[in-house]
């Protein structure tokens, strides 16, 4: 280093110049050129020393410079890896968030594919949330007097969910439906399968008074009475068994 360099150079010039006294010696006595010997020797142990003291001065303020520089470079880095770990604990957190939501929303879905348990004709029986939807529109869009749409939804419930325990009341709907359409025959059709799948339900009742409206509209008299009369015997304790009653006077 530079600085080194320039001690050094002064220690070798200061050693030159002891060389004159060194060459005449031989002018002076025994006793001055010991003296004259002695005070370079001092003067040179001197100068070393004080060469030797800058230049460890010189090498601690380096040290100290080298530390503090190293010190500024950790404290960067710290500051680095902090911002780093902070990043990392957001991104976590945000992480848990985002896996909680998905359970949760998961935990929801698989709720709603679970089978839901309603009470059906007095029963309780298992309906998934896609049944009950098809179901519910199906009684929605009759309910609105959208009679064709209504009859193709019922059977399109039939068909996917021919073991339903909606069943039985599609099958009565969609005989009504096409009642409202003036389809009397269909409708009949519609009721019989009521009657002869679920005679348990409380629909069946409500079917057979059906058909003896529809067999009234298409002239039947006596197709109507029969159906008057079988109402009466099996559910005699109906509504439905009532109201036969009260119709039968009329077709005679």
């Amino acid at each position: 280093m530079k600085p080194n360099s320039s001690l050094l150079a002064a220690a070798l010039l200061a050693v030159v110049s002891l060389a004159p006294v060194a060459a005449h010696a031989g002018l002076f006595d025994d006793d001055e050129a010991r003296r004259a010997i002695l005070d370079a020797r001092t003067r040179i142990e001197a100068l070393q020393r004080d060469v030797g003291g800058r230049l460890d001065a010189k090498a601690d303020k380096s040290s100290l410079l080298d530390l503090a520089t190293q010190n500024e470079q950790l404290r960067l880095d710290v500051a680095k890896l902090r911002g780093q770990v902070e990043v990392l604990t957001n991104e976590l957190a945000n992480a848990q968030q985002r896996q909680k939501d998905f359970y949760v929303d998961l935990d929801n879905r698989l709720r709603k594919l679970e089978p839901q348990k309603v009470t059906v004709d007095g029963r309780e029986t298992s309906i998934d949330q896609n049944e009950q939807r098809t179901y519910d529109a199906a009684l929605e869009l009759f309910k609105a007097g959208d009679y064709k749409g209504a009859s193709s939804s019922f059977i399109d419930f039939l068909r996917r969910y021919p073991q339903s325990g909606y069943a039985a009341s599609a099958q009565y709907w969609l005989g009504n439906a096409y009642y409202a359409q003036r389809d009397y025959r269909n409708a009949i059709l519609s009721q019989q399968v009521v009657i002869k799948n679920y005679p348990d339900s409380t629909k069946a009742p409500d079917a057979l008074l059906n058909i003896a409206t529809c067999y009234v509209e298409l002239k039947d008299k006596v197709s109507a009475r029969r159906a008057l009369d079988t109402v009466i015997a099996q559910y005699p304790d109906s509504t439905a068994a009532r109201t036969a009653k009260d119709r039968l006077p009329s077709l005679r």
